[in-house]
């Protein structure tokens, strides 16, 4: 059942991409437009609430034939069927991958070593649900019988940034309850958190499988201190409640057993705000939202399971980063939401895929001769058209980017929202087709410059040719922003397949730990 180790270069079809190279990387955009007026139709999926244009990339039909022949070379639909049945894919670490099934309402069984884990999820979500309308409806009383008012997630990685990001991302959808995070153990970190909340009504949420996570432990023994100024060590269970798996650290620290939700193996950190993980987030937007955004990433799990790869948005996306990383040598790739909820989904999505891809050992345990993993990077529009976008506009770099938009605006000001989509739609024009020399003459001289032309001409031709995707929904609704976190999710799966690596351990994070408990001591 495990996956199967398929060296992509020793394939027909990336012995084909690479002859069909040669003459895609002389292709423009502006030339692949003119050539088909179709191109845009032809090169756009859409489903339901959700659209990618892709039209604006370096590839004609040929490259996309040759990208799906790469897909179905690799075995790609044998992979997803075992990535979604519960097959030991992560292979290193001995463990299925299963946070689909966090998020899935079939009735269908999963096994994991023999048992059905759909039962379990049912439990902790019941949970999640009947905990959280507790706290919100102000039925949990602090240890002076006041209701709660703030929320501290305590975590790190995975057990931070996804939570953080959705709460951040669904800030229009928040209750009365204010939301706070502690990641960093530098103790400035938790300090400024703790200067905006009061004992008496704040609950801690400590997430951490083992329990023993540094950063994670030391924040919380250090707020515990805190909170143990004011209230004893009976009032503890009133105010803390963990996400782990550790029952007797829990117990020790002083958490009521009955306020522990559980965590699985199955489940990646950088995978896993869909699972009890995510209870920071049911309690800053209510269940009856979390549940909406696990079901809009479900709807995604049917799509790149059932859609042919050539209407697969997940595959499409991971096929066309494959061609600028693995062909045209682009090492970067933007995330650039243009919504200012979004602002943590570049950091979020760092994680996500760095951590995933970054690898250079392939699944037969060799070293690879080629590159895997993107670096992710980017930021919210317009700020970043007035930042950095001058790099990727002008620069020598080639850095493919996603654009992420929605056609309606949340507080309904229509006019700040055209100007907005106005300036999302301008860019990835300006990025495809640039400005010719001839524009420039004409603007110039139009503008009375004609003395300067032969100075400034250079300087104000856009060469163009900067690929780009646009990713737009209806609205950002706690569905629509499920389905954008699955499309990237399976987008990194689709590319470890191809690329032959596991992308679900991360041994590469453990060496800096070990030696930062060493130095710890001699210290």
């Amino acid at each position: 059942m495990a996956l199967k180790n398929i060296n992509p270069t020793t394939t027909k079809a990336w012995q084909e991409l690479t002859t069909h190279y040669e003459e895609a990387k002389d292709f423009t955009i502006n030339e692949l437009f003119n050539v088909d007026s179709e191109r845009k139709s032809k090169l756009s999926i859409t489903d339901e609430d959700l659209h990618l244009d892709f039209s604006k990339n370096i590839i004609s039909e040929e490259t996309l034939k040759l990208l799906l022949n790469l897909a179905n070379e690799v075995e790609l639909k044998d992979a997803i069927q075992k990535y979604f049945s519960g097959a030991i894919i992560n292979v290193t670490e001995e463990r299925a991958v299963l946070h689909t099934a966090l998020r899935s309402n079939s009735e269908e069984p999963i096994l994991v070593d023999g048992k059905d884990i759909k039962p379990k999820i049912q439990t902790s979500l019941r949970k999640i649900r009947a905990f959280s309308n507790k706290v919100i409806s102000g039925k949990w009383k602090g240890y002076t019988g006041k209701s709660i008012t703030d929320i501290v997630n305590i975590g790190i990685g995975g057990s931070d940034l996804g939570p953080d990001m959705i709460v951040e991302g669904l800030q229009y959808y928040k209750n009365k309850l204010n939301t706070h995070f502690v990641s960093n153990v530098d103790g400035d970190h938790v300090s400024e958190v703790l200067k905006k909340i009061n004992p008496e009504t704040t609950l801690f949420v400590i997430v951490s499988k083992t329990f023993t996570t540094q950063e994670t432990i030391s924040n919380a023994n250090t707020i515990k201190d805190w909170f143990l100024r004011s209230a004893s060590i009976f009032d503890v269970a009133k105010h803390f409640v963990a996400v782990s798996t550790n029952l007797e650290a829990v117990h020790n620290f002083g958490i009521d057993k009955n306020n522990v939700f559980p965590m699985w193996n199955w489940v990646g950190g950088r995978f896993s705000l869909w699972s009890s993980v995510g209870l920071s987030i049911s309690l800053a937007v209510g269940f009856n939202n979390f549940k909406d955004l696990l079901d809009g990433a479900e709807k995604i799990d049917k799509h790149f399971q059932n859609a042919d790869f050539s209407e697969n948005i997940p595959v499409i996306l991971a096929l066309i980063s494959i061609w600028y990383n693995n062909f045209f040598n682009a090492e970067t790739e933007a995330i650039l939401p243009y919504t200012q909820y979004l602002s943590k989904l570049p950091a979020y999505l760092q994680q996500a895929i760095m951590e995933s891809n970054g690898k250079s050992i392939d699944r037969n345990g060799d070293k690879v001769n080629y590159q895997t993993g993107t670096i992710v990077w980017g930021s919210t529009g317009t700020n970043m058209q007035h930042a950095f976008m001058q790099l990727v506009h002008q620069g020598t770099k080639l850095i493919p980017a996603d654009f992420i938009g929605f056609h309606s605006a949340l507080h309904g000001l229509e006019d700040h929202h055209k100007k907005l989509m106005a300036n999302f739609n301008a860019q990835m024009e300006a990025l495809a087709f640039g400005k010719t020399k001839e524009e420039v003459h004409l603007e110039l001289k139009t503008a009375g410059l004609s003395e300067k032309i032969n100075q400034l001409l250079p300087y104000k031709v856009f060469e163009g040719n900067k690929p780009s995707n646009a990713i737009t929904f209806d609205k950002l609704t706690p569905g629509s922003l499920g389905k954008l976190i699955a499309i990237y999710e399976h987008k990194i799966f689709t590319q470890g397949i191809l690329w032959n690596i596991f992308s679900y351990d991360q041994f590469g994070v453990e060496l800096g730990k070990e030696l930062a408990k060493k130095m710890l001591k001699e210290m």
